[in-house]
């Protein structure tokens, strides 16, 4: 074998090793990646989770609205990439108990009756003004001692949470908002930013506030964090003052 042989044998062995381990290396690290997906949203391969869609404020029970339609399209994408299944269900036919299968919960308490079961038990330090006459405080979130109100078309409220009971359990996904378009924008916002949530909070529970900017013009687009409301959140408001 002459010189020019043996080189051009060295330069196809080492174009094959550095070809395995680059693919070797992608490989390690999607797995990683997805494992530590999984382990933050409850979704092992195969497993089954819950998503739990409100009723239309105005509506039929069986009536969804639109943009809480698209949020389901933005969750779904992430069960999907996790290798798991997921079950819809209407809010007022869950039975299932708290930290079975990993769920997914989405709209405020006047359109979600599981919501304000979740809220009742798991955020007790959370208000929300429920009373359906028009008025500055109609949909209004309180917590920490702050008061968010709703602005239409300008300023929007959501609550994200993953809330757990314990390790082994499963996490809910709470995505409560003032609005449709609110819930949407907090599905988005998941879809984005789990990665630094998964980072900050672990496997531990945490309560954000989220604020919709200019819904008008930019739909659920602009979407700002407002604060970290874990703490307020899971204290009773009595006990918070």
């Amino acid at each position: 074998m002459n010189d020019d042989v043996r080189n051009i044998v060295l330069g196809v062995i080492a174009t094959a090793l550095s070809g395995g381990f680059g693919w070797f290396t992608r490989t390690y690290q999607w797995r990683r990646a997805l494992r530590r997906k999984q382990a933050f949203f409850g979704l092992p391969t195969g497993s089954d989770c819950l998503f739990v869609v409100n009723r239309q404020m105005g509506g039929t029970d069986s009536s969804l609205h639109r943009n809480d339609a698209f949020a389901l399209l933005e969750i779904s994408a992430l069960i999907k990439d996790c290798g798991a299944n997921v079950q819809i269900v209407t809010h007022d036919a869950a039975r299932q108990g708290f930290g079975e299968r990993a769920e997914f919960c989405v709209g405020g308490p006047v359109s979600n009756s599981r919501t304000t079961a979740h809220r009742s038990s798991m955020l007790p330090g959370v208000r929300v003004d429920v009373s359906g006459e028009p008025g500055p405080d109609r949909g209004a979130i309180s917590v920490g001692g702050e008061v968010y109100r709703w602005e239409k078309g300008m300023a929007e409220y959501v609550l994200l949470a993953r809330l757990t009971t314990g390790r082994g359990t499963r996490p809910v996904f709470l995505l409560s908002g003032q609005t449709a378009n609110s819930n949407q924008a907090a599905a988005r916002y998941l879809a984005r930013h789990h990665r630094e949530l998964a980072r900050r909070y672990g496997a531990e529970s945490f309560c954000v506030l989220l604020k919709v900017v200019n819904s008008d013009a930019y739909g659920p687009d602009v979407t700002e964090l407002v604060a970290d409301v874990t703490r307020a959140a899971r204290t009773p408001a009595a006990a918070a003052v």
